[in-house]
């Protein structure tokens, strides 16, 4: 599957993945947390134009103390996309495994944890046309911050949290590409049909 680049600045990157969130996290219910902190605006959407790693490493880097120096009732969660790096499904593997170890050696394991999304995202074992890849499809690569105490709270009264990645693929197969495409018109720019 190839992926085409687009050049966006980063106010439209922004808003992009934000629609897609609201258009395609939220208003499918992929993410059941997701929600209520839309309600609220208290998530961020920030983009990195770096083209080299280290720059993209440092640009996660100012992201996360961003989050870290915020309260959490200001800014539950955050999502930083990548235009011109990791366009590559495996090179943004790369990223995110070089981001974890940043984060780490940040001493903020157990603090936060990352959740990862791409628009060739490709789930290890799974055809890279299947269906179910699209849980995890955006449309740019894009590492979510996640503050790990409000996750445990909020899984503390969702009672079958196992159960969402089977109901989100059981959604994708009913949906399909198209009904996907209808649903947040923008994806049909960035993969094949």
């Amino acid at each position: 599957m190839n992926i085409q680049k687009f050049s966006f600045p980063a106010e439209e990157a922004a808003t992009l993945t934000q629609q897609w969130v609201e258009s395609i996290v939220v208003g499918l219910n992929l993410c059941p947390f997701a929600a209520p902190e839309v309600r609220k605006r208290a998530i961020r959407f920030s983009v990195s134009h770096a083209t080299e790693l280290d720059v993209a490493i440092q640009d996660f880097l100012n992201e996360l103390q961003h989050i870290q120096n915020c309260k959490e009732s200001e800014l539950s969660t955050s999502l930083i996309s990548f235009t011109e790096t990791a366009i590559d499904f495996y090179s943004f593997l790369d990223l995110l495994d070089m981001c974890q170890d940043a984060l780490e050696d940040a001493g903020l394991d157990g603090v936060f944890q990352l959740a990862s999304f791409h628009p060739q995202y490709c789930f290890a074992g799974v055809d890279a046309d299947h269906i179910s890849n699209w849980t995890n499809r955006a449309p740019f690569p894009t590492i979510h911050i996640i503050r790990e105490g409000q996750m445990s709270r909020v899984l503390m009264h969702y009672k079958t949290p196992e159960e969402i990645p089977e109901r989100n693929i059981a959604l994708m197969e009913t949906l399909g590409r198209e009904g996907l495409i209808e649903r947040f018109p923008p994806l049909e720019k960035y993969f094949e049909k």
